[in-house]
């Protein structure tokens, strides 16, 4: 169904060309308090010069031609040249209706659904995830929702690091210590931690791992079996972190580095014959117009180390360039933090100059800040090292004393912050039930369905909307499937967030304006409606964003 902004503004269109014979995109925006319906134009102002009249009599004459009965209360002209208009109770009961019936809340399915492939999480393999880890995996699960909410095929993308020197040592100290019986990730991490160290001090390991990096990229059986041991224990981890958290990603989801490594040599080849390559200090490269150092030197990005090696620049490019050839993809979305954004302008403009990624294609990449201790800076244990992503959502749940409430809580306080903001890790903020929290949008979902439960039965439809509390509950109810939409286009959950915060305060308010139970039955079945209504679109609005969403706390 058409939003009620676009139905708005194809009337002032309608009636711009009416009153003056102009064909005019009108500027309508919301008013100072847009949860009531209200909303606002400067058309007569725009028009006044050039139709050398004053603002007023164009509004005069813009307001004889409109046609909004059906929407809004009679028009106001307002100020040194703006429009007021304001939606119709009786408007509104319709508008709640028709999206309470709808299975999508009146979210539109695309004529044209797109296949997106939405590359997100990606931890290191043999590695514990951390918190680093949490704001790619929560932020992507969101986008993959309402992505899919929306009609669009979703193909996950778990981009892990699986391959490269790092792994030559680890295998090889694996190799001469032994498999460990139980390789959980801490295990694994602590092995790569004495690898590292190996590597750096004991005299011949680092020409041993050298080697096994060779024979691991030459397929080696003994060296393969190694690694795809140490690959599956890894990604079995992280399934139970991704079930945890409630996210999306499985197994089959998971496409590393290595997947792309037998692609690398054929993509410099082709961007070689294209003339986009040239070698510098003995690395193969690629230099694009408008990308320099601070200096002022041209920026490379590096296709081939001097010393022979593919690096994860080689790597992006290939997985791109599959993506959009073999996969099939029409928009490109890579959530990875912000320190990544000059990689991507360039693997963008690489993929553009070599037409691997065509100008219909959208690529994107959805940068995000940092997540802060108490102290302001990246959140840390006290002995300096990175902070277990499991550990973290032990201490929420039990901050929270419940899962769903611990888990929601995070889940939240990373979303609604927007994405290019760092912001910081303080969980007895996060777990409070008032504010802008998860648990406080949890809270309001349990009070509305214990509300309707204590009623009892099915309610029926809104049939009045009288106070203004009420109307505000309705018209926010309105706006959700333009929040979703919204969220397509920017690709920033934090808009849903705050829609669903707004929402929530909204209904807290009619609580305390407007009596349910007790009031008389007319009026007690319409606003029963309402909460349900309500109920309905916080329940879907947080299972977007990934978040549980209980009938009782």
């Amino acid at each position: 169904m058409p939003t009620i902004e676009n139905t708005l503004t194809s009337r002032l269109s309608t009636a711009t060309r009416a009153a003056f014979g102009w064909s005019v995109e009108p500027d309508l925006r919301t008013a100072t308090r847009p949860e009531f319906g209200h909303f606002q134009t400067n058309l007569p102002l725009r028009l006044a010069r050039p139709l050398a009249l004053s603002p007023r009599t164009v509004g005069e004459r813009l307001i004889g031609a409109l046609d909004v009965e059906d929407l809004c209360l009679p028009p106001v002209l307002a100020g040194v040249g703006f429009v007021n208009l304001t939606l119709s109770p009786e408007f509104l009961v319709g508008q709640v209706a028709a999206r309470a019936a709808d299975p999508h809340l009146g979210v539109d399915r695309p004529d044209a659904p797109q296949r997106i492939v939405v590359d997100y999480s990606s931890p290191n393999v043999a590695k514990q995830m951390h918190v680093g880890h949490l704001r790619s995996t929560v932020i992507g699960d969101a986008l993959v929702r309402v992505l899919e909410f929306t009609g669009h095929e979703v193909l996950r993308r778990n981009h892990v690091g699986d391959w490269g020197t790092p792994f030559g040592m680890l295998l090889e100290h694996l190799a001469e210590t032994g498999f460990p019986e139980e390789p959980d990730l801490a295990v694994l991490d602590g092995a790569y931690r004495s690898a590292r160290r190996r590597f750096d001090e004991e005299s011949g390991f680092a020409d041993r791992a050298r080697r096994r990096v060779v024979e691991l990229q030459g397929g080696d059986s003994a060296t393969r079996s190694l690694w795809e041991r140490v690959v599956a224990a890894s990604t079995d981890a992280f399934s139970v972190i991704y079930e945890r958290l409630g996210v999306r990603l499985q197994p089959g989801d998971v496409v590393g580095e290595s997947r792309y490594q037998d692609q690398l040599q054929a993509t410099l080849d082709d961007l070689d014959a294209l003339g986009l390559l040239r070698v510098s200090n003995g690395a193969v490269c690629a230099f694009l117009p408008g990308f320099r150092t601070r200096e002022g030197d041209p920026l490379p990005l590096v296709l081939r180390k001097s010393d022979g090696g593919f690096g994860y620049d080689a790597t992006d490019v290939a997985a791109l360039r599959h993506r959009v050839a073999v996969d099939g993809a029409d928009r490109l979305v890579h959530v990875v933090d912000a320190r990544q954004g000059l990689h991507f302008e360039q693997v963008f403009a690489l993929a553009r100059a070599a037409g691997w990624l065509p100008e219909e294609v959208r690529a994107e990449h959805v940068a995000f800040g940092t997540v802060l201790g108490s102290d302001g800076r990246p959140f840390k244990t006290r002995d300096g090292g990175t902070v277990p992503l499991a550990a973290l959502l032990d201490a929420a749940e039990q901050r929270a004393g419940s899962r769903d409430v611990g888990i929601g809580a995070v889940k939240y306080a990373d979303l609604s912050c927007g994405l290019g903001r760092d912001y910081v890790f303080d969980l007895a903020r996060m777990v409070a039930t008032d504010g802008d929290t998860g648990p406080y949008l949890q809270y309001a979902h349990a009070r509305l369905a214990t509300l309707l439960a204590r009623a009892g039965g099915a309610p029926g439809p809104v049939t009045t909307l009288e106070h203004p509390a009420e109307l505000r509950v309705a018209f926010l109810l309105t706006r959700f499937p333009d929040v979703v939409q919204d969220v397509v286009s920017t690709l920033e959950p934090h808009r849903l967030c705050g829609y669903l915060h707004r929402l929530a305060v909204a209904v807290s308010a009619f609580y305390e304006n407007c009596p349910v139970l007790r009031a008389e039955a007319a009026v007690r079945s319409s606003r029963l409606a309402l909460c349900a209504a309500a109920r309905r679109t916080l329940a879907a609005g947080l299972d977007l964003l990934g978040i549980a969403a209980p009938d009782t706390m």
